[in-house]
């Protein structure tokens, strides 16, 4: 029989397994050795390290901080700083800022005046300045008047806040360097970052260590920026960002019950030397005041600090019937490999791979009584 009868009669063929025991060391070995490998990746890997057989949920979190600190200088108008002062919005949240340096302008009001000289800003007569410019990058509206800057000097005329102000010369030491002793305290809830063990006279002595009290929710801010790897006294000159990274890795089974904040600290704004480009994190605002005469007139403030991130991430789980089962399976499925990986090195690898093939697959006639030869093995040898 041969051609397409016979490939007809080869579709209602049975295979079954048979089962054929080879008394031989090394394959036995190939074999436990393949089956151990599988189980200490499922139970030590799967099951211990990546907890298959729970069901996750990611965190859902509300922060809220409150920083705490008193300081006093000479080189300001403002003596004596407390919190209303230097932070900044005064209701903390994921964000907050705190002010160490500053650029003061008194006594502004809505006026003209020049310039300052620059390569764009330099006129010898009217002529040169054009009225109604507005540059974003400039400081006003231009009047179209080449006005005295000084007495060697002419610069265009502006409709602005005067006298303009001078943010060339930053203090090279920091205003406000005693900043790094103030402290912060971190509420963070995905039910809450506080223990249960934790009140409020814990909460008076206590102060993050990340060896002797992991626990305490109140971090000195020197500390924060030197965990960053940064120095607090170089960073307050001219600001910049720092994260605090609250990591939730949530273990909520009943036999662990293991829920409590990792913190780590980064930089998270670029400091690349010699790079000029508006460096640090400074911003703007100004008080206003009135003066008898009715006329309205503000101190302007260039501020410069260190704004905090608070970063909220992580995942809680607990055991869950449907990814055990599906784990479970999976496992099994890696089981029912182990007999291939023997069979491929029992057919390749041993000395009497040529006995083993041929008793490997049987072909059974059902006309007679014995059972033939083998006819073929998966490797397709006679």
């Amino acid at each position: 029989m041969s051609g397409w009868p016979r490939c007809v009669q080869y579709l209602f063929y049975y295979e079954t397994p048979k089962t054929l025991v080879i008394p031989n060391i090394t394959a036995g070995c190939v074999f436990r050795l393949t089956q151990l490998l599988v189980v200490l990746y499922v139970l030590g890997y799967v099951c211990l390290v990546d907890k298959a057989y729970q069901e996750t949920d990611s965190v859902v979190s509300t922060v809220t901080t409150k920083v705490k600190g008193f300081a006093f200088t000479n080189a300001s108008s403002i003596k004596y700083w407390d919190v209303a002062d230097y932070v900044i919005p005064s209701q903390g949240g994921k964000s907050f800022f705190i002010l160490t340096n500053m650029i003061v302008t008194f006594r502004q009001t809505r006026s003209r005046c020049p310039l300052f000289p620059d390569l764009s800003t330099v006129c010898v007569d009217d002529c040169d300045c054009i009225e109604g410019l507005n540059d974003p990058r400039g400081s006003g509206i231009q009047t179209g008047l080449c006005e005295n800057f000084s007495t060697t000097v002419k610069t265009c005329e502006v409709i602005s806040w005067c006298p303009l102000e001078i943010d060339s010369h930053l203090p090279d030491h920091a205003l406000l360097d005693s900043a790094e002793t103030f402290t912060v305290l971190i509420k963070n809830s995905i039910t809450r970052n506080i223990a249960p063990h934790i009140n409020s006279s814990y909460l008076r002595s206590c102060e993050f260590n990340r060896s002797s009290d992991p626990d305490c929710p109140i971090f000195r801010l020197k500390n924060i920026v030197s965990e960053a790897g940064e120095d607090f006294q170089d960073m307050a000159v001219k600001g910049g960002i720092l994260g605090i990274i609250i990591d939730w890795s949530c273990d909520l089974d009943w036999w662990a019950r293991k829920c409590s904040p990792k913190y780590s600290f980064r930089r998270l704004d670029s400091r690349i030397p010699n790079n000029d480009v508006a460096p640090g994190y400074n911003f703007r605002f100004a008080k206003y005041y009135m003066d008898q005469g009715g006329e309205e007139f503000r101190t302007l403030f260039k501020a410069y600090g260190i704004r905090f991130d608070v970063i909220v991430f992580g995942t809680a789980g607990k055991f869950g019937v449907v990814p055990t089962v599906v784990n479970l399976g999976a496992a099994l499925s890696f089981l029912s490999l182990v007999p291939l990986v023997a069979d491929w090195f029992l057919l390749t690898c041993l000395r009497k791979k040529d006995l083993y093939s041929r008793h490997k697959v049987s072909y059974l006639r059902e006309d007679t009584d014995s059972e033939g030869e083998t006819m073929h093995t998966i490797f397709g040898t006679k």
